[in-house]
């Protein structure tokens, strides 16, 4: 992967969102409604089971972001090595707090104004399962606007793994169509929606940012 050495730093006068006053794109959205669906794959998680679930950019393995036993499930059935640390969703950017501790003030302006999907890098994670944490303590999340995710991780109320469903060094599936037999039968459940869609959907873009506001490019 290639990183764009160019960064800057940018100062916010954005506060904080309270996680206890932020309101859920879910809630304040007309969008689909996948109660069931969100209910099933809710029992998965709660069991510490693994989901195989559409997302707001590729089709992704997921578990509970705070379970070390269900992340290394994750690992193992993309055959990766957990050095390889994996991003995770949540449904608002007030949650972003929970998991890392004194996000800069730039993120809100760079979550709130991307127009699309944006997983960011952050120092300083907390409160996840250590092996989704890299050896340098960052994290990768990313605030989901796409209806069923964006369900689901505010019905689960925690952080949820999601990482492209494919076995790790093979091509990354851009449909639900592409993905192998293995990653189908390796997963407890695979969610139903959206499962006939024909266009191709792509990675997010991503970028670290450090705990000084410093932003770096790792993919457009």
């Amino acid at each position: 992967m290639m990183e764009d050495k160019k960064s800057f730093r940018k100062v916010s006068k954005r506060q904080n969102p309270s996680p206890q006053k932020k309101v859920s794109q879910v809630e304040k959205k007309n969008i689909p409604r996948y109660d069931d669906e969100v209910k099933r794959a809710c029992e998965v998680l709660r069991k510490g089971g693994v989901i195989l679930y559409p997302t707001d950019t590729v089709w992704g393995i997921g578990c509970d972001a705070t379970n070390e036993q269900a992340v290394q499930r994750v690992y193992d059935i993309k055959h990766r090595a957990d050095s390889k640390t994996m991003l995770m969703l949540v449904d608002n950017d007030a949650k972003v707090s929970l998991y890392v501790k004194d996000v800069p003030d730039v993120a809100w302006d760079l979550i709130e104004l991307s127009e699309k999907p944006l997983t960011i890098i952050y120092d300083n994670a907390r409160n996840l399962a250590p092996n989704v944490v890299a050896s340098d303590g960052s994290v990768g999340i990313r605030v989901t606007r796409e209806a069923f995710s964006s369900q689901l991780c505010y019905r689960f109320g925690k952080a949820i793994v999601s990482t492209s469903a494919n076995i790790s060094g093979e091509p990354t599936p851009r449909t639900f169509s592409e993905i192998s037999d293995e990653i189908l039968e390796a997963v407890d459940y695979v969610v139903k929606c959206r499962r006939g869609e024909k266009k191709p959907t792509k990675p997010s873009s991503i970028i670290r940012l450090s705990a000084k506001g410093e932003i770096q490019i790792i993919r457009e």
